[in-house]
């Protein structure tokens, strides 16, 4: 096998890797938190996408100063969509269905605004750095001449990956060193003995909620470093990978995400290389089916207080 194309395969893997894995964090917090299943998150996920695109193509700003913009943003939508959404499906009858049915319908309202707005077109992505050149041997035939086999690494997907990995530090950090974030991972654990303690449970689900959200649009900054366009109706997709990376990790873990992310990213992008694309599809869902089989609460997971 080209040794050039499964480089590339497992650079590719660890770029994807981590912005699963960041996929898979945001999504974990709000599943942990309120125990909603939100259908929406890939679509917050492009929205801060083509926020960042109308940011770059119609006011010159960098997709990187665009970033901490879109951050702030996202987290006071989230902490408002809150408290005029969640705190109603207490009234019904059948929350969770009733949860599952909001988000799914804030889901299908997302994708009608993007294509209002954008259409359903895909959007180029015109943000890119000068690359860098890696090289890996040079091949010499009978003829005293040389031919150089290199690595092409899109240097925007390298900052994107330095990005990325700030975030999860930081993710980590605030999850096992600050009160919120304690508060966050015990209510994961335990929600009920959470509101004996005394914490407003509303108030730490709204800070989850504005969490997630801006963890996503952050997550749609960072992908437009590494794809070359983005679709209105791909919000479907990058949910679905983040229930996997929920399930491949466990609940509740940042680091099980980590591991998870970067897993289901080298899976996915070295057998796009080594495989027919339909065997490598299958290959990353039959890793999810065997570590749910051997161990349902996920490679990290934390056993939930009942």
């Amino acid at each position: 096998m080209n040794s050039v194309l499964l480089i590339n395969g497992l650079i590719g893997g660890v770029v994807f890797g981590a912005i699963y894995a960041l996929i898979g964090s945001s999504l974990n917090v709000l599943v942990g938190v309120l125990r909603i299943i939100n259908f929406a998150h890939g679509e917050f996920i492009l929205a801060g996408g083509f926020l960042t695109y109308v940011l770059l193509t119609y006011f010159g700003i960098n997709p990187l100063v665009a970033l901490p913009f879109a951050a702030v943003l996202f987290f006071a939508v989230g902490y408002v969509l809150y408290y005029l959404l969640i705190p109603r499906l207490a009234h019904s009858d059948e929350p969770e269905t009733a949860s599952f049915l909001l988000m799914f319908g804030v889901s299908l309202m997302i994708v009608s605004v993007l294509t209002w707005i954008f259409e359903a077109d895909v959007r180029p992505i015109n943000f890119s750095f000068d690359p860098i050149n890696v090289l890996l041997y040079t091949v010499e035939n009978g003829y005293g001449e040389g031919r150089d086999a290199k690595v092409l690494v899109p240097t925007a997907r390298l900052v994107a990956l330095a990005i990325n990995a700030l975030i999860i530090v930081a993710l980590t950090w605030f999850f096992y060193r600050t009160l919120p974030g304690k508060a966050m991972r015990a209510a994961i654990m335990n929600r009920e003995a959470v509101q004996i303690v005394g914490i407003d449970i509303h108030r730490l689900s709204a800070t989850a909620f504005g969490l997630a959200a801006s963890l996503a649009a952050v997550t749609g900054v960072l992908l437009t470093l590494v794809v070359p366009s983005i679709d209105p109706n791909g919000g479907a997709d990058l949910t679905l990978i983040g229930f996997i990376v929920i399930a491949l990790g466990g609940l509740g873990h940042p680091v099980g995400a980590l591991a998870a992310g970067i897993i289901f990213g080298l899976v996915e992008q070295v057998s796009n290389v080594m495989l027919p694309q339909a065997a490598a599809q299958m290959l990353g869902f039959m890793i999810l089916v065997a570590v749910i089989f051997f161990k349902p609460s996920g490679l990290f997971g934390l056993e939930r207080g009942r």
